[in-house]
């Protein structure tokens, strides 16, 4: 009878291991799972955002100004060179002004520290700063994502020329 005690005990022993292992096992897959599925929905909302961000720059003109040749060209313009800064300028009383090369601008700032720059900068003309305040923050945020997708492209734009000196490159010139 001791026998048979030990001998079901010993089987007892080695199921609740083998449930307790497979547990394990199945904990481990079924972590592995949620996370994948939980890295694809961020990688999708990711892309989402990326792709919302491009739209807007888009639609709200940015490569307009800081994208090289971009109105002269139609809007034909690689990718790889959108939001990369121009050397046109843009004289008027203000001084000449050149569009920032947003790409460079960007790499170095969190998506917070973007968000807040464009709530609170005040540009010279003719950038119309007073188009992006009004931008809600999941649209400033596509924009970054889109615009830090890019990577770092092209060089800094030149820097501001005050009023009564003549730029060294060519400008679209504004009455005043």
């Amino acid at each position: 009878m001791k026998n048979r005690m030990n001998s079901h005990a010993a089987l007892t022993a080695h199921l609740l291991r083998r449930v307790a292992r497979t547990s394990a096992v199945l904990t481990v897959l079924l972590s592995s799972a949620l996370a994948g599925a939980q890295t694809g929905s961020s990688q999708k909302a990711n892309k989402d955002e990326i792709q919302r961000g491009r739209y807007l720059v888009m639609i709200a003109g940015c490569n307009d100004c800081h994208t090289p040749g971009y109105a002269a060209k139609n809007g034909e313009v690689d990718e790889k060179l959108w939001l990369t800064g121009d050397a046109l300028g843009w004289s008027g009383p203000w001084g000449t002004t050149y569009a920032v090369n947003l790409r460079l601008l960007m790499a170095d700032m969190s998506k917070q520290q973007w968000v807040k720059h464009a709530r609170t900068m005040t540009p010279r003309p003719p950038m119309p700063w007073f188009n992006v305040r009004p931008m809600t923050e999941a649209d400033l945020k596509a924009i970054y994502a889109y615009t830090r997708s890019l990577g770092r492209g092209g060089d800094p734009a030149p820097a501001f020329v005050p009023p009564g000196t003549k730029p060294g490159g060519p400008v679209v010139q504004f009455p005043g």
